[in-house]
């Protein structure tokens, strides 16, 4: 496959990934803006989630104050903004478009469609039809947009690289959804009913609420959502599913060039799948995972040095 292609599926499951998990992101956040607690608090939350998307000083230029109506502006439709879903939804059907060949015609109908209906809806109009609704439109067209690809495509290395983008984007993800939360307790947190309530909201972002009641069959506790997110192979968002499936996807690509990407991503495997929630607690939940970003970061460096187009060729 020519490594331009392969560029273009890359980063088309990528941006879609990353439009849907910002979604959860932002959704989960809105819901915890909406239990009772001190404003200095909420904005906090808010801060929070420019601060893990690196954009504090893009937002700093167009915001004064970081609030939850100004950050939603800035990470939904904000077309300035790369990381706002309305710029990933756009990046994935420009993506989408530059391989048109090599889609089904119900991938392509799917994305393209995603991106007509996106680009016709104002903040305004969001926000009077429910941003919450808005957030639950995102991720079905995401789901749509991969229970298609899964259902049509055959299963070559286009297909091998789409899921890679999936994959990597997911895990990131996930792992910013989970920092987000514990960013919040810190340095001690809340305790009772707005607690729970608050790890429930963390669980249903990520739809693991019926699983983690089928996992645990008992109270939500961070300790036991961290484990489900982090080291729960059997659970589709956890970070070690994530990994399993890129391990599995890189051997299917394997070239010459790629067995250092290779190495750093089953090294990475094998520390979730033979860790144990304790001991990533005890080094620090927040450090755990800002390093397990870090290394997301390298592999998603080596596979694009390794088999894409060079990123400075890309700029």
């Amino acid at each position: 496959m020519l490594s331009r292609t392969a560029d273009h599926l890359f980063w088309m499951s990528r941006y879609m990934e990353r439009a849907e998990n910002l979604a959860r992101l932002m959704d989960v956040t809105y819901q915890m803006s909406l239990v009772p607690q001190s404003e200095e608090k909420a904005n906090q939350s808010w801060n929070a989630i420019i601060t893990l998307n690196s954009l504090e000083d893009a937002f700093a230029a167009k915001y004064p104050v970081v609030n939850g109506e100004n950050v939603l502006k800035f990470m939904v439709c904000d077309s300035d903004n790369f990381s706002s879903i309305y710029s990933c939804l756009r990046l994935a059907r420009e993506n989408a478009h530059a391989v048109r060949g090599t889609l089904t015609t119900e991938m392509w109908e799917t994305i393209n469609y995603t991106w007509l209906e996106a680009r016709g809806r104002s903040f305004d109009q969001l926000m009077a039809g429910g941003i919450a609704d808005y957030f639950e439109w995102v991720k079905t067209r995401s789901h749509l947009s991969r229970g298609v690809t899964v259902g049509t495509l055959l299963q070559d290395e286009a297909y091998h690289f789409i899921r890679l983008g999936t994959l990597l984007e997911r895990a990131d993800n996930t792992a910013r959804i989970l920092d987000v939360k514990y960013h919040g307790l810190d340095h001690g947190g809340e305790e009772g009913a707005t607690d729970f309530y608050q790890w429930g909201a963390l669980l249903r972002s990520v739809s693991a609420f019926e699983v983690y009641r089928k996992a645990y069959r008992d109270v939500i506790t961070p300790e036991r959502v961290a484990e489900l997110l982090i080291l729960r192979g059997d659970m589709p968002r956890s970070l070690l599913f994530c990994m399993n499936g890129v391990v599995k996807n890189l051997d299917l690509v394997a070239n010459s060039l790629s067995g250092e990407t290779a190495r750093l991503a089953g090294l990475l495997r094998a520390q979730l799948r033979y860790g144990r929630i304790d001991d990533i607690l005890e080094h620090g939940l927040h450090e755990w995972l800002t390093d397990f970003m870090d290394r997301i970061y390298l592999i998603g460096d080596g596979i694009s040095r390794d088999f894409l187009v060079p990123m400075v060729e890309a700029a």
